[in-house]
C-alpha cells in the first residue's frame, strides 16, 4: 500500500483531498460546453485556456511517472487530459473555420511539438534525479502561466466594477484546490508542487476578495467600447394597390403624393462601422449596409 503513500497519512489526505477538488475546477467549463453543444456555436469563447490545461496536465503527469510514488498526481491529470481533450474536441466540432485552424495549430504546437520535444530532450539529455527536476521546474514554469492567466479577468472586475466573468465559487475552489496540493508537496518534499501553488493561493484570496468588494457595485461601462444601439422603425412603403381614378385633379394629387414618397424611400442611413450608401428604388425603400 506504499504506493497510496499510507506511511505519510497527511501526504495521502492533502493528496485525495486535491483529487475531489480539482475534479471539481475541470468540471467548472462543463456548463459552458453544454451551451456550446446546444447553440452549435463557439459564440465567442476562445480555445487557448483548454489548450495550455491539457499541455499542463501532459507535462504534470510526465513528471509524476517519471517521480514515482505518485499515483494521486497521476489521477488527477490523467482525469485532466481526459476532460480537457473533449472539451477542445466539442470546440472543433462548433467553431467557426477560423477558430478551428487556430487551435489546430496551437494543440500542433504545444501539445504535439513542444511536449514532444521536451520529453526527448529530457530523456536523451538527462538522466536519473536530474531528469526528474528539469521536468519539474518546466511544470513549474508553466503552471505559473496558468495561474497568471486569470490577472486579465482580475484587471477587468477593478475596471469595470463588475464580477460577472469572476464567479466566486470558481474562485473559492482554486483557492481551495491550491491549499490541498500545496500541503500535499510539502508533505512530499516537493518544491515543484508547492510553489507553484503558492501563487494560485495568493490569486485566488485576491478574486475572493475583489468579488467581496465589488459584488454590490455598479458596472461602469467604457463608452468607447460600449457596442452602440441603434433603434430604426421602418415604414414599408409603396406597397402595390389599385384605386379608380376619378378626375385630373385626383391623378395630379396623386402624383404629388407619389413624389413625397419617393423622397422618403431614398434613405441614407450611416451606422459605424459601415460606410455610407444611399438606394432609391421605384417604390419601397431599401436600407443597405455597406461594410
Amino acid at each position: 500500500m506504499a504506493i497510496f503513500d499510507l506511511h505519510h497519512p497527511w501526504t495521502f489526505a492533502f493528496g485525495l483531498l486535491g483529487n475531489l477538488v480539482s475534479i471539481g475546477v475541470y468540471l467548472a467549463p462543463l456548463p459552458t460546453f453544454i451551451r456550446i453543444y446546444r447553440e452549435k456555436s463557439t459564440m465567442g469563447f476562445q480555445s487557448f485556456p483548454y489548450v495550455i490545461a491539457l499541455f499542463s496536465s501532459m507535462l504534470w503527469m510526465y513528471y509524476a511517472f517519471l517521480k514515482k510514488n505518485a499515483i494521486l498526481l497521476i489521477s488527477i491529470n490523467s482525469f485532466g487530459c481526459v476532460i480537457e481533450t473533449v472539451y477542445i474536441f466539442l470546440y472543433l466540432l462548433y467553431a467557426s473555420k477560423k477558430a478551428r485552424n487556430h487551435t489546430i495549430k496551437l494543440l500542433s504546437f504545444m501539445d504535439v511539438a513542444l511536449f514532444v520535444i521536451i520529453f526527448l530532450v529530457s530523456f536523451f539529455v538527462f538522466k536519473g534525479e536530474i531528469r526528474v527536476q528539469v521536468v519539474g521546474w518546466i511544470c513549474v514554469a508553466v503552471s505559473v502561466c496558468v495561474f497568471a492567466a486569470p490577472l486579465s479577468i482580475v484587471f477587468r472586475v477593478v475596471r469595470t466594477r463588475s464580477v460577472e466573468f469572476m464567479p466566486f465559487p470558481l474562485s473559492f475552489s482554486l483557492t481551495l484546490s491550491a491549499i490541498m496540493w500545496f500541503a500535499y508537496g510539502v508533505f512530499q518534499k516537493d518544491r515543484c508542487i508547492a510553489l507553484p501553488n503558492v501563487l494560485g493561493f495568493v490569486l485566488g484570496v485576491l478574486q475572493m476578495m475583489l468579488y467581496g468588494i465589488y459584488r454590490n457595485s455598479k458596472p461602469v461601462l467604457n463608452e468607447e467600447k460600449k457596442i452602440p444601439e441603434h433603434v430604426m422603425n421602418i415604414m414599408i412603403l409603396g406597397t402595390p394597390e389599385v384605386h379608380p381614378v376619378e378626375n385630373l385633379k385626383d391623378e395630379k394629387a396623386d402624383a404629388q403624393e407619389v413624389k413625397k414618397v419617393e423622397e422618403v424611400c431614398a434613405i441614407t442611413v450611416e451606422l459605424e462601422p459601415c460606410s455610407q450608401m444611399k438606394v432609391q428604388l421605384d417604390s419601397p425603400a431599401l436600407i443597405v449596409c455597406a461594410a
